[in-house]
């Protein structure tokens, strides 16, 4: 069994066992036991009571956090030439068309976030093989296919994030950074559980938030009582 270190040692005294906390409580001591020495990702493990293999119980969505995820957001705007000039304003990395698709076919990934067009989709469908691996393929229902290419340029710098059950029936992304007050890691914390409760597919039978934990990048968990929600 691997020893634990100091720190570690002190993180662990620090979380009862068997003790559930709110998430004002789990967001203070995400910070305490936290001691990285970089600024870790404060990230939220969400068990559902669902069956992610039958299409009526995915639960999948956007949210956008108040505070932000912290993260630099690297995003590509594929578009028109119209919409150029409205997605650099907005925060756009990189914005073009032809010359992106090639880049991406060629293997360019240096990218987090791809928002295009709906009439764009279809040179975009050859790129499925390169983006689907990682995630980067454009959604209409994560909002990163649209009209105005703008507005969700500016949602996701300002911390819009999708996120999608897995085939274990749990919801996992980042909320933030150790950095964060309290305050600020409870609130996004918050608005994300919130969503994920009113996504509840109509088909979900029994309990539907089974457990939440609540840690940072390389913390302990902390259990949170989803009776407090």
């Amino acid at each position: 069994m691997a020893k634990l270190t100091k720190n570690q040692k002190l993180a662990a005294e620090k979380i009862e066992a068997g003790k559930l906390y709110t998430v004002a409580e789990a967001s203070a001591l995400v910070k305490e036991i936290t001691h990285t020495k970089f600024d870790a990702s404060v990230d939220i493990d969400v068990r559902l009571g669902v069956d992610p293999r039958k299409a009526n119980q995915m639960v999948r969505g956007v949210v956008s956090l108040p505070n932000g995820t912290g993260k630099v957001v690297r995003v590509l705007a594929l578009c028109t030439p119209d919409q150029e000039a409205a997605a650099k304003e907005a925060g756009a990395d990189y914005v073009g068309l032809d010359e992106y698709i090639e880049k991406i076919k060629g293997g360019w990934t240096d990218i987090d976030v791809i928002i295009t067009m709906p009439q764009i989709m279809g040179k975009i469908g050859a790129l499925g093989r390169v983006l689907g691996p990682r995630g980067l393929m454009p959604n209409p229902k994560s909002g990163t296919v649209t009209m105005d290419v703008a507005k969700a340029v500016k949602e996701v710098k300002q911390g819009k994030i999708d996120f999608k059950v897995d085939k274990f029936g749990i919801v996992h992304t980042s909320i933030g950074k150790v950095s964060f007050t309290p305050e600020a890691i409870a609130q996004n914390a918050n608005e994300f559980i919130q969503t994920i409760i009113k996504l509840r597919p109509a088909t979900a039978k029994g309990e539907y938030i089974k457990s939440i934990y609540l840690s940072s990048t390389m913390s302990q968990g902390i259990k949170i009582d989803t009776k407090t929600l």
